[in-house]
């Protein structure tokens, strides 16, 4: 597992930030850091998902030879008594065509009541894959046969839902076939029985952006952030909870074509997990540093934490997923070089104001 906490050796930490410089002094957040595995029986993974369950947290993956190939299949493992178990393949592309096919994207999702979810994707490529889910009954012990979803609707993308107060599964998601790429919206009311969706919300040309969080703002409008092809992270707001949605436009952070996660925290703040970097002139495609945002209402942002920098991994730190627990930390699971899922604690309320 390697678990280690994290000593503090130094008071300041300095990273690029697309508008200048800034200086993060909050390395403290950090309560400890680890890998979920140290073996498993596959060479490359990727798009990493976290849950808590009355049992504790569940993580999931994709892991194969590599992206793209039909031996991946979707990992999970459990964190028991403060060890994660082996990964145990959950999920394959088995049985939908002549060939086998590869999954994709898992997410992790546990409503208020009703059993955990966990969708994902199987098809050949992301303009041709679709929607599948399974749930589990036990907090990840055990799954049930895995459905495919609605034609037409591909379930949250890369990122969890969200619960609205009405007991709704809001669900952001996106297309990038020949439109360009598009953000909608997917609805359930049943645990993933019927849905709806949304329009597309942005035309995939101006901006062209996928894989969207969706955040709760104190003023009751729902906000939704996340990766585009033009640079930055988007923003797009809705005021009649998640029924219909403005214009998308974009936040003065940088996104090097690359997966963001985000989460509003107890306290009404709202927390961003990206890359802080632009795609070109990176040896691994903008893909480090890692770094945590802060924003009060989701407009104006600030880099508060680095979680990972070195700008000569070959493959980078990428595609976090993030959520607060019920106890008030913060777990972010991310792509560590393409061969092991990160996983780390922070303490929200030492990232300061």
């Amino acid at each position: 597992m390697n678990l280690r906490t994290i000593v503090l050796q130094a008071a300041v930490v300095f990273a690029p930030v697309f508008s200048g410089c800034a200086t993060l002094t909050n390395e403290s957040a950090v309560v400890k850091t680890e890998f979920i595995f140290e073996h498993a029986p596959f060479p490359s993974c990727h798009a990493s998902t976290l849950a808590e369950t009355k049992s504790g947290l569940v993580a999931a993956w994709f892991g194969g030879t590599a992206e793209r190939n039909p031996d991946v299949c979707i990992y999970v493992s459990r964190s028991e008594n403060g060890k994660w178990t082996a990964p145990v393949a959950v999920a394959d592309g088995v049985g939908f065509a002549t060939n086998r096919l590869p999954t994709w994207n898992p997410v992790l999702f546990q409503p208020t009541n009703g059993p955990l979810l966990l969708f994902y994707k199987v098809g050949p490529k992301p303009a041709a894959w679709w929607g599948m889910m399974t749930t589990s009954s036990d907090d990840g012990k055990t799954w049930a046969k895995p459905m495919r979803l609605p034609d037409g609707i591909l379930g949250p993308i890369k990122n969890k839902p969200v619960q609205l107060a009405n007991g709704d599964i809001l669900c952001g998601s996106s297309t990038e076939g020949d439109g360009g790429w598009r953000v909608h919206f997917e609805r359930t009311r049943d645990f993933g029985k019927t849905w709806t969706a949304t329009p597309p919300v942005n035309d995939g040309k101006t901006i062209g952006a996928i894989q969207p969080s969706i955040l709760f703002q104190k003023n009751g409008k729902l906000e939704a952030v996340g990766r585009t092809h033009n640079d930055k992270v988007f923003q797009i707001w809705s005021g009649d909870g998640g029924a219909t949605w403005g214009k998308m436009s974009l936040l003065d952070l940088p996104n090097p074509d690359s997966g963001t996660d985000a989460v509003t925290l107890h306290d009404g703040r709202q927390l961003l997990v990206y890359n802080h970097n632009v795609r070109t002139g990176s040896n691994n495609k903008g893909r480090s540093p890692l770094n945590v945002a802060l924003s009060d209402a989701g407009k104006n942002w600030r880099p508060v934490l680095v979680v990972e920098n070195d700008p000569d991994a070959p493959s980078g730190f990428a595609y976090p997923a993030v959520i607060q627990t019920s106890d008030g930390l913060v777990h972010i699971t991310y792509t560590w070089e393409r061969r092991r899922i990160k996983h780390v604690v922070l303490d929200p309320a030492r990232l300061g104001n």
